[in-house]
Formats: structure tokens, C-alpha cells, sequence
């Protein structure tokens, strides 16, 4: 009976030493981080997010003076990122890159901090209004922070990525301002108009609504009565979009 009592008695306290590290429903932890980080990756690869979170959050606990344990750190903002928690997976990724800003992969983390704002730029779903009729916000953050990481890390693998999404978003702000600059347009609101596009023109060249933009901006000025900003916005046609048809369209303008 004694015998039987202390067996008992070791099984319930290696039972409840066991349970400091492992609650119900955690996973079988590996002994070491790599291991961990291993099955982390699996569990993403899979879609398994809240094992995924465990096993990263697990080397991140236990093993705080590897390496391992910033890699972790980065797996959990990609843990977020891949469930669409933007908030949530920028804080985790601007917070990688002010802890560990020589890390190899810091530029990876900024990177995605940065492509969370993309992401999280306003849609042209069918049942809602066009995205230019959104809010912006989004838009102009991730176009700042598009901007920033390009300054910032010149020589980033992702460098051509974050170039085309900063297009993108620039192309977006740009189509909101025609967007505004029409409706102005319409109620014959030159001035607003004009103040729009020249906005738009300084904020954001090189867009696909360039031309668009000055045309319409020499016909504000000219229902202003202003030919001289007028004649300056067809010179402005000839130094920006040279050997184009609207290049020689604004030629025949400032001839005739």
C-alpha cells in the first residue's frame, strides 16, 4: 500500500511539473528551439495558426538568448500577417526592427511592416464604392512607408517589390485627386479644380493620370481667365511627357 501510495504520489507531481510548461490543448513541444521552430514553420505552412503561434511564442519563452528565439519574433508577425491582422502583424514587425536592427533579416521585417498599409488599402469590391471614393489613409501610408523602406534599405532583395507597390499606391492617391478634381469640375468650381490637380502634379508625378491632370488643368486656368498659367501648364506638358501625342498636342495648343 505504502509502495502503491508513493508511486502515486511521484506520478502527480511529475504530472503537475509537467503542466508549468505545457498547458492542455499546447502542442508536444520538441527539447530543443530549432526543433520548435521547425514544427512553428509546419504548422504555418498548413495553416495551423494557433499551434503555429504556440511553437514560436514556446522558443521565443524558453529560449530568450538564442538565435533562435528572433527568428520567433519574426514568425509570430508572419503568424498575423498570413491571418490578415494587419494592426497586429506591423506592430510585430516594427517592433523586430527597433530590437534587433542588424539582424539579417531586419529589412524582411520592414519590408512587411510596410506591405501591411498595402494590404490594408481600401478594395473595388463590386458592391462598394470605387476605391477613389475611399478614404485615403490607408493608401498614404503605404505609400509613405513604401517610401521609407526604399530610402532606408537600397540594397533590400525586396527593393523591386516595394518600387511597384509604391507605384501603385502613388497611382491610387493620383486617381482619388482626378476623382475630387472631377467633381469640382462639374459644379464648375475652377478654382478648387485647379488647386486639385496642381496637387496632384506635385504629390504624385509620373502617374498614368499625368496627362489627364495637365489638360484638364489648362482648361481650369482658362475658365479663370489666367492664359498665363495656362500657357505654362502646356510647357509643363512638353518638359514632362516629351515625344508623346500629348506632347505634340500641347505643341499645336501653344502655336495656335
Amino acid at each position: 500500500m505504502r509502495l502503491a501510495v508513493t508511486c502515486l504520489t511521484a506520478l502527480l507531481l511529475s504530472t503537475a511539473c509537467a503542466s508549468l510548461d505545457r498547458s492542455a490543448g499546447d502542442p508536444e513541444f520538441a527539447s530543443k528551439a530549432d526543433e520548435n521552430l521547425h514544427l512553428g514553420n509546419e504548422a504555418l505552412e498548413n495553416r495551423d495558426f494557433l499551434n503555429a503561434e504556440k511553437y514560436f511564442e514556446f522558443v521565443k519563452t524558453k529560449f530568450p538568448y538564442l538565435e533562435a528565439s528572433k527568428e520567433a519574433e519574426l514568425k509570430m508577425g508572419d503568424v498575423s500577417f498570413e491571418q490578415e491582422q494587419w494592426p497586429e502583424a506591423r506592430e510585430r514587425y516594427e517592433s523586430f526592427v527597433k530590437l534587433h536592427p542588424t539582424h539579417p533579416k531586419v529589412d524582411y521585417a520592414a519590408y512587411r511592416a510596410a506591405l501591411t498599409h498595402f494590404k490594408d488599402m481600401p478594395s473595388n469590391f463590386f458592391l462598394l464604392p470605387p476605391s477613389e471614393e475611399k478614404d485615403q489613409t490607408e493608401v498614404q501610408s503605404a505609400l509613405r512607408s513604401m517610401t521609407d523602406f526604399l530610402r532606408q534599405y537600397p540594397d533590400s532583395q525586396y527593393v523591386k517589390d516595394a518600387k511597384l507597390a509604391e507605384a501603385e499606391a502613388k497611382a491610387r492617391l493620383a486617381q482619388h485627386e482626378m476623382y475630387v478634381a472631377t467633381f469640382y469640375r462639374k459644379r464648375e468650381h475652377w478654382r478648387a479644380v485647379a488647386q486639385r490637380l496642381e496637387g496632384l502634379l506635385n504629390r504624385y508625378p509620373g502617374t498614368p493620370y499625368e496627362e489627364e491632370a495637365l489638360f484638364s488643368l489648362h482648361e481650369a486656368y482658362l475658365k479663370l481667365k489666367e492664359p498665363d498659367h495656362a500657357q505654362e501648364t502646356l510647357r509643363k506638358v512638353l518638359q514632362r511627357l516629351p515625344n508623346t501625342p500629348a506632347a505634340q498636342r500641347a505643341q499645336r495648343m501653344l502655336g495656335s
